[in-house]
Order: structure tokens, then sequence, then C-alpha cells
């Protein structure tokens, strides 16, 4: 039986989690437009093995940016624009085809929730995401999954913490541009 290395697995579930948890999935009206820092912490981030400093090196030549990994974290930076702060409801940035999908999205006052529901061949399962802020210019979540990636059983749990860092963005472009150059 063939089996996908783990950290084939992990890289799925990080993609999963950034695609549902940036903070442009829960702008709606509580965070302030422009750049965020976005810190995410999982015991199987800590696990991951590090990517040799040559391949790193050649992803960045190619344009891809790197989120800072550490202690079991990762950092990265995200765009929040006008619009996507100015909604009244939470976007899920989701592909109509997307594996997972997300089902009773609830934003009230400062907090939010949704449920994750994947079912595909590479991941089944069922996730729950949580999150509230502090102000307009912090926010905190915690997700957990529980189904199969790639064959293999799996349960994550992750914590972000995001902070606004400037009202300008500079290179780092917004998140919806993301998802669409993915498509």
């Amino acid at each position: 039986m063939h089996t996908q290395p783990t950290s084939v697995i992990l890289t799925s579930l990080l993609g999963l989690f950034i695609a549902t948890t940036t903070p442009a999935v829960f702008a709606a009206g509580k965070m302030k437009p422009g750049l965020w820092e976005m810190t995410m912490q999982s015991d199987a981030m800590k696990n991951m093995p590090a990517i040799p400093p040559e391949q790193l090196e050649k992803m960045k030549q190619m344009g891809i940016k790197i989120p800072m990994m550490q202690n079991g974290g990762m950092t990265h930076q995200v765009c929040i624009t006008k619009e996507m702060a100015e909604r009244d409801h939470p976007a899920t940035g989701q592909k109509e085809d997307a594996a997972c999908k997300p089902k009773n999205i609830q934003n009230s006052g400062g907090t939010w929730s949704m449920d994750l529901i994947c079912d595909s061949p590479d991941m089944k399962g069922t996730g729950t995401v949580k999150g509230m802020y502090s102000g307009d210019s912090a926010m905190q979540s915690t997700y957990d999954f529980k189904g199969v990636a790639h064959g293999k059983p799996i349960s994550q749990h992750v914590e972000t913490k995001g902070k606004w860092l400037s009202a300008d963005c500079g290179d780092v472009k917004p998140a919806g541009e993301m998802a669409k150059k993915k498509q």
C-alpha cells in the first residue's frame, strides 16, 4: 500500500487551514484594512522537517513567499483590503469544487465560528474553527480537525494569533488575489 509522507499530509492540512482561516475569511467589518501578521502554532508543525536552505533559496527565486517557521509555529503576512474589512459577512474564499466546504458559519459581535466538512479522495473529516477579535487590530482562533488525509488518520489542533501591522500592505497581495491565481 502506498502512503504519503507525513510532510505531504501536514502541508495539505496547513494549506487547508490557511485557506479557511486567514483574516480575509472573517474580516466582516471587524478588522482594520492593511497588513496583518498571522502566527499559527501546532504540535504537528513542531514535527515538520525543515526545508533545506538551498531548496528555500530556489523557492524564493521562483517568487514563492515562504512563511517563517520556528518553535512549532508558522508566521506569514496577509493583506486585508478596505472592501474585505467592510464586509458584513465572512467570505469563505473556497472554490465551488473545493474538497472542504465551510458550513454553519456564525459571525456575531466579536466572535466567529464555522464547521469544515472535507470529503475528497485525499481528505475526509470534519473540523471546527472558532475565533474572536480584540478590537480591530488583533484576533485569535483555534482550529480542530479529525479525519483521514492521504490515507492516514489525523487529529490536528492549531492556534492562531493575528495582529495588524500597518495600513500599507507593501508588496503583499490581498488574500483574495492569491486565491484567484490558484484557481
